[in-house]
C-alpha cells in the first residue's frame, strides 16, 4: 500500500518519536511511504489534496537514528504526490505544538485530510472527529467514571473557588496543551494568581482534581481500534515516572518510562472509553492513568510505542501497520461503501 505520514516538520522528527517508528516498519513490511510536514500540503483544481513529501527509504538500516538521517537530508528530492494515488494518510502532526507565526498549521492537517477523504483515501484518526478533539474540551464528553473532577474557565475567581472546595490542591493546564507544557500543581505555596493568568493570557485554563496517586507517574497505554493494543499476549503499557519534584510525567518533560503490569482497573478504564473511539474512528489512542482515572486522551500523535518495544522486546508496531493492512482490504472490498469513520477502527 502507499501511506502518507504527515508530521509537523520533517526536520523536528527524532529518532525516538513514535512516528520515525511506524515509518520505518511499514517500510520493512514492504509499503511505500511518504513522509511530509504539514506545510507541504496543497489543494488541486481537480479537488485532490497533493502532499510534497519525502519518500522513505527503502534499504533496511541499522537503527532508527541511521534511518532518521537518510529522509531528514536536505538534499533528498520531494516528490509530489496527491490523495489520487495514496492509499492511506495517517495524520501525526501535533495542534497544540504550532503556535506564533506557524498558528495557520494547528487545523492544516485535519482540513486537508478530510479532502483526502472525500477523495476515498483511508485518513488516520478520521479527520472530522480530530477537529472536535485537538483540545482537551473532547475529553469530558467521556462518562464521569474515568474522569477527574474538572472546570474549565477563563474565570480566575470561578477557579479560585473550585481550588477552595478541592482543599487548595489541584492542578491547572492550558485547555490547548501536551507534552506537558504549562501543567501545574496548586497548593498553598503556589501564586494562584500569577500562575492563573498566564496559562489564561492563552486561553481557557484546565482546573482538576488533585490524585495523590500522581506523585508516582502515570501509565499510558496504547489503544488501537478501541481496544488496548496487544502483540504475544503483552499489553502496550507503561509506567511514566516522574522526575522528582515534578508532578509531570510526560516522556517530553523528563519522565522515565518503567515496565508496569496491567490491572483490572486499567482494563475497566479502557473498555468504557472504547465505544466512543470505536464511533469517532479513533485509530491510535494514547491513554494517559492515574489511579483509578484517566488524566487525558492523547489522538493527534500518542507516542509511547518506542518506549514499549525496548522494554518488551516486542515489535507493537508491526501490530499497528497491519491493522491499517486489513483497512486496506476492505476499502478495496467494498469500493468506498464503508464510512471513513468506520472503517478507521474496523477491527476483524
Amino acid at each position: 500500500m502507499k501511506i502518507g505520514f504527515l508530521v509537523n516538520q520533517i526536520s523536528t522528527e527524532d529518532e525516538w518519536y513514535d512516528t520515525t517508528l511506524l515509518t520505518n516498519t511499514a517500510v520493512n513490511m514492504g509499503h511505500d511511504v511518504y513522509i511530509a510536514g504539514i506545510g507541504e500540503l496543497s489543494y488541486l483544481e481537480n479537488g485532490h489534496m497533493r502532499i510534497n513529501a519525502i519518500k522513505a527509504p527503502q534499504i533496511k538500516p541499522r537503527n532508527l537514528s541511521t534511518y532518521l538521517k537518510q529522509f531528514q537530508d536536505p538534499k533528498r528530492e520531494k516528490l509530489p504526490i496527491s490523495s489520487e494515488d495514496l492509499d492511506v494518510l495517517f495524520l501525526r502532526n501535533n495542534p497544540c505544538e504550532e503556535n506564533g507565526d506557524r498558528s495557520w498549521a494547528k487545523t492544516a492537517g485535519m482540513l486537508f485530510g478530510q479532502i483526502a477523504m472525500e477523495k476515498d483515501v483511508l485518513v488516520l484518526n478520521d479527520p472530522y472527529s480530530l477537529m472536535t478533539s485537538y483540545n482537551k474540551m473532547y475529553f469530558q464528553h467521556f462518562p464521569e467514571e474515568v474522569r477527574p473532577r474538572t472546570i474549565i474557565s477563563r474565570d480566575v475567581e470561578e477557579i479560585r473557588d473550585f481550588y477552595t472546595k478541592e482543599k487548595e490542591k489541584i492542578v491547572v493546564k492550558p485547555l490547548q496543551g501536551s507534552g506537558g507544557k504549562d501543567v501545574f500543581l496548586m497548593d498553598s505555596s503556589t501564586n494562584l494568581n500569577q500562575i492563573l493568568e498566564t496559562i489564561s493570557r492563552y486561553g481557557y485554563v484546565i482546573a482538576q482534581e488533585y490524585l495523590p496517586e500522581a506523585k508516582n507517574g502515570d501509565t499510558r497505554v496504547i489503544m488501537v481500534n478501541g481496544k488496548i493494543l496487544e502483540t504475544k499476549g503483552k499489553p502496550a503499557i507503561m509506567q511514566r515516572v516522574n522526575k522528582s519534584g515534578d508532578i509531570r510525567s510526560n516522556i517530553h518533560a523528563g519522565g522515565k518510562p518503567t515496565k508496569v503490569k496491567i490491572t483490572e482497573n486499567i482494563k475497566k478504564l479502557c473498555a468504557i472509553v472504547g465505544p466512543k473511539l470505536i464511533r469517532d474512528g479513533m485509530f491510535m489512542a494514547g491513554i494517559d492513568i492515574v489511579g483509578d482515572k484517566i488524566m487525558e486522551l492523547n489522538l493527534d500523535s500518542p507516542g509511547g510505542i518506542v518506549s514499549m518495544e525496548r522494554m518488551e522486546k516486542e515489535k507493537f508496531s508491526n501490530e499497528i501497520i497491519k491493522a491499517i493492512e486489513k483497512k486496506i482490504d476492505f476499502k478495496h472490498y467494498y469500493q468506498g461503501k464503508l464510512p471513513n469513520a468506520f472503517l478507521a477502527t474496523l477491527d476483524l
